[in-house]
């Protein structure tokens, strides 16, 4: 293709300036919201304990990638043709492809390799649709070449990868199995619960809003990388891929690339489109993730003893910090109750009931779907069990149980529930500026995940308990039935709290960047009056009490208009019905059946 922006050089150290400002705008930021993570962990510790909790046990399994592999062909060069491949998807998220089966069994190096973060799968070239809409002035190419069952990778920055499966039924599991790996891979960070995890999201949003981005979006999609700990400490759910660029920081890479997106564009040759415009976008792509990986793995040690320090400075004020920052959120309060009334009644009246109705409809279609699937799974592990099979076989029938939900085929139907919602929501949240949908999509379908996870592990060690030689067949039968009773209540009374606390989360993600930035021409003056020693606050602290109390208060409307949503369908609110949890004097899972 020949075209470029300027000389390499030059493209370089461009980029590297652009890098180095972001990464010293954005580490303030990561500092503070450090803090405030501590601060938000100390803070717990000493707050009331739920009156009721979950019922089901906690699944020690942590989400991963279900590995798969299988023969595929790879359009590659130009002209573009068609090469046998043999594809491996790794339990990281990475997918991997090799020349022949036998290069991979003996240790061979790939061809290719991918991190499959920000990626958005299609299955036909018609129906592929860039992850974002960055690069609507100068679409990417797709492949000319016909496929009869395609695997189209896409990314708002890179160039698109493209394989073919043998038949409709290869096709098929290996979308199953790219798009689960696609998902976990993505929520790492929203899954997680480090503190350092939090605080990335936190100065990511910070730092966008201070450059007048309020609006959410699936800008902080990626892995766990960035607050990952270094090479040689223990492993986490999904690790870094070992590389000499590693750890990559796609999510930082990615909000540089939106702000250099103008620049490219204004840049570039007049008609740079379709291939050369992509190729331009991955070859900057990979500059940026250079850049800003060797950037924020500096910082690394830095952090580590931030850390360490705020652990021992925040627990020794923190009842000075708790009285200052509750003496300042009470006098906030009430300017910000009354601007929010005038400003956002008209808005949150007209819209807010539709998109609580929908996100409560989504979450609770996706875990009834858990609740038939695991029914649905003893029922026929009774059947089998009817056969009287050895003792042996007998536990090999009821521990099978356990790869149920990592298996993407099986869990499919939980999964297309939440998508359903994903069209209707885009309409309803529009008015906030919120274009999160996918991320939203994707924390319904890990609380699917997460709740099969627990049934399973419930279910498994009360039917554990029945699995003894002194039980008949017909006894264990009875028994793995009343073991079947007792979990699906325990599910179903884990699914309501959880999907409240997801509508709940969710909800408030559409509507606080929304209301920070009707509220933010007041802010810095409100902020100032205060005194007391809060006009002396850093300006991320300041704020943060001023966010906490927009947040307090869009949480009382939140929970109002969810109260009144469950009502009308004669639901139990999960918040009202802490005392009747399910069967609390028979134990959570831990006594015997």
């Amino acid at each position: 293709m020949g075209v470029r922006v300027s000389s390499p050089v030059d493209k370089q150290q461009h980029v590297r300036e652009r890098t180095d400002a972001l990464l010293r705008t954005f580490l303030p930021h990561y500092r503070a919201q450090l803090a405030a993570a501590v601060l938000r962990r100390l803070s717990g510790e000493r707050g009331p304990r739920e009156p009721a909790g979950a019922q089901l046990l906690r699944s020690e399994k942590l989400p991963r990638v279900r590995e798969h592999r299988g023969a595929l062909a790879w359009l590659r060069g130009r002209p573009p043709r068609w090469q046998p491949v043999f594809c491996v998807l790794r339990g990281d998220g990475r997918l991997e492809w090799f020349r022949q089966q036998e290069e991979f069994e003996s240790g061979g190096r790939p061809l290719g390799s991918v991190a499959l973060t920000g990626f958005a799968l299609g299955t036909s070239l018609r129906g592929v649709r860039p992850a974002e809409d960055h690069a609507q002035e100068r679409p990417a190419a797709l492949p000319e070449v016909p496929a009869r069952f395609p695997l189209l990778l896409r990314h708002p920055f890179r160039q698109p990868l493209c394989f073919s499966a043998g038949s409709a039924e290869l096709q098929r599991a290996w979308r199953l199995a790219l798009q689960s790996a696609i998902r976990l891979r993505d929520t790492v960070l929203q899954r997680s619960q480090d503190p350092a995890a939090r605080a990335f999201l936190d100065a990511v949003r910070l730092y966008r809003q201070h450059r007048g981005h309020f609006g959410e979006d699936d800008t902080t999609l990626g892995s766990d990388a960035e607050v990952s700990p270094a090479p040689g400490s223990p492993a986490r759910a999904l690790p870094a891929p070992v590389a000499p660029t590693a750890p990559p920081l796609q999510v930082l890479t990615a909000v540089l690339m939106r702000e250099l997106l103008p620049d490219l564009r204004a840049k570039a040759v007049p008609g740079l489109r379709g291939a050369a415009w992509t190729e331009l976008l991955d070859t900057v792509y990979a500059a940026v993730l250079a850049e800003a990986s060797a950037g924020l793995r500096a910082f690394q040690p830095e952090k580590n003893e931030l850390l360490a320090s705020l652990e021992r400075t925040v627990r020794a004020d923190l009842d000075q910090t708790l009285q200052l920052r509750a003496r300042a959120a009470g006098r906030i309060r009430a300017h910000v109750q009354g601007a929010l009334e005038p400003r956002l009644r008209r808005t949150l009246d007209a819209q807010l009931p539709g998109v609580a109705r929908t996100l409560l409809g989504a979450a609770g279609a996706a875990l009834d779907a858990v609740r038939s699937l695991l029914a649905g799974a003893v029922d026929r592990l009774t059947r089998r069990l009817r056969g009287r099979p050895s003792g042996a076989r007998l536990r090999r029938e009821v521990y099978a149980f356990g790869v149920m939900p990592w298996d993407p085929e099986l869990m499919q139907r939980c999964y297309q529930e939440a998508e359903q919602c994903q069209g209707h929501l885009v309409g309803l949240t529009a008015p906030f500026g919120f274009r999160g949908t996918r991320s939203l999509v994707f924390a319904i379908q890990d609380l699917a995940q997460q709740l099969m996870a627990d049934a399973v592990a419930t279910f498994l060690q009360l039917a554990d308990q029945c699995l003894t030689s002194a039980l008949d067949a017909d006894q264990t039968l009875r028994q793995l039935e009343r073991v079947k009773g007792l979990v699906l209540k325990k599910l179903s009374w884990d699914s309501e709290q959880a999907r409240w606390s997801c509508s709940q989360s969710w909800l408030l993600a559409v509507l606080l960047p929304f209301t920070l930035s009707q509220l933010r021409p007041g802010q810095a003056e409100l902020l100032e009056a205060q005194g007391d020693g809060v006009a002396e606050m850093e300006g991320d602290v300041a704020a943060g009490i001023y966010e906490d109390v927009v947040r307090e208060v869009l949480l009382q409307r939140i929970d109002a208009e969810l109260r009144k949503v469950l009502s009308a369908s004669d639901t139990s609110c999960p918040l009202t019905d802490c005392t009747e949890a399910p069967l609390a004097q028979e134990g959570a899972g831990t006594g015997p059946v």
